[in-house]
């Protein structure tokens, strides 16, 4: 088949797009899948760089469980496809189904998502022609949505939903999303909206507009020079319960000064640098809450699927790629020039 293949550490040179890979079977109680498209998402930038650093030094190369990758590996969390294949144990009339795929493979409860598998990390995943997944990972899907389209929503919502359930986000409540025209932050806003809260985001220029059309109801310039006056300017006479933060660096600071006393913060990611300082003094006098988030679990996938099912969410397809050029859709996706998701289409490739 062909696929993409990470070779190691690095950059982009590290991606060899390859048309000889052997085919993968479907093994006891798993389904292949024909790939009818994958999305981007920062992991996949994150763990090519292996820039997860270990819990004794920041700057050690690892992937995100922060331990040794294995090599040659085909990236890729968001599958949307057809079962072409079934393993022993799996029903063959599965075959032929229009799926979508959950990326996290773990059993048990949601303390065993802390070491889950991620398809495309720890497991081969979906920048190629063909996946397997377990059986129960891939979920029937139906309805007018392209298959691109549907591989826009599994990493960056179900992240974006495990932020609001940690941080329980409730109708009425004041949110502040960071990194509003990137995946994560584009599902928060129309998730948090689907709850009924009061949703402020903070975008680059030319980017105010979509993020406002899906529901933000107050935008902030993310470069603006004191952030907490403008998010205060932008949400006159509404205190901010929660700040739900994909990009932290020097902004952390000001994200932490704005809340509530008693308000929450929940931390999915470190676009703009993973070391942070802040005065713990504002922690711990105003008694604020700072959570730690990542994947979401299999129930939120499950509940994403409803929202999907119900047409309550807008998928964000900015760019499709050829899987052969898989290099260029990464360099666009870091220089984060779009609003939405990227995605390669094998077909095409």
């Amino acid at each position: 088949m062909r696929a993409v293949l990470l070779t190691g550490f690095g950059g982009p040179e590290k991606l060899e797009y390859r048309d000889d890979v052997p085919d993968p079977q479907a093994g006891p109680g798993e389904v292949r899948v024909k790939v009818g498209a994958t999305a981007l998402n920062n992991t996949d930038i994150w763990t090519r760089e292996g820039a997860y650093g270990s819990p004794g030094d920041p700057g050690a190369t690892a992937g995100w469980r922060r331990e040794p990758l294995h090599f040659p590996r085909i990236q890729g969390a968001d599958v949307a496809g057809q079962i072409d294949q079934v393993g022993p144990g799996v029903p063959e009339s599965r075959i032929g189904q229009r799926v979508l795929v959950d990326p996290t493979i773990y059993q048990g409860g949601e303390r065993e998502l802390a070491v889950t598998d991620l398809l495309g990390s720890e497991r081969d995943g979906g920048f190629a022609e063909l996946v397997t997944v377990p059986a129960e990972n891939a979920h029937p899907v139906d309805g007018p949505l392209s298959d691109a389209e549907l591989a826009t929503f599994p990493t960056a919502y179900t992240t974006a939903m495990r932020m609001l359930n940690r941080a329980a986000v409730r109708q009425g409540e004041t949110l502040v999303v960071t990194g509003a025209s990137g995946g994560v932050g584009s599902a928060l806003i129309q998730l948090a909206n689907v709850r009924g809260a009061h949703v402020v985001a903070v975008a680059g220029k030319g980017k105010h507009r979509q993020a406002r059309e899906l529901g933000a109801a107050a935008t902030v310039e993310r470069d603006a020079a004191d952030l907490a006056a403008a998010v205060e300017a932008a949400a006159p006479g509404r205190e901010i319960d929660v700040v739900a933060d994909v990009v932290a660096g020097p902004s952390f600071p000001a994200l932490i000064a704005i809340l509530r006393p008693l308000g929450r913060y929940v931390v999915a990611g470190a676009i703009a640098g993973p070391l942070v300082e802040t005065d713990l003094r504002t922690v711990y006098l105003k008694q604020l809450q700072i959570v730690g988030s990542s994947f979401g679990t299999h129930e939120d996938f499950a509940k994403l699927l409803e929202h999907i099912r119900a047409g309550q969410l807008k998928p964000l397809l900015a760019a499709s790629y050829p899987l052969a050029e898989l290099r260029a859709a990464q360099e666009q996706f870091v220089a984060k020039g779009f609003f939405g998701k990227l995605v390669v289409t094998p077909a095409s490739a």
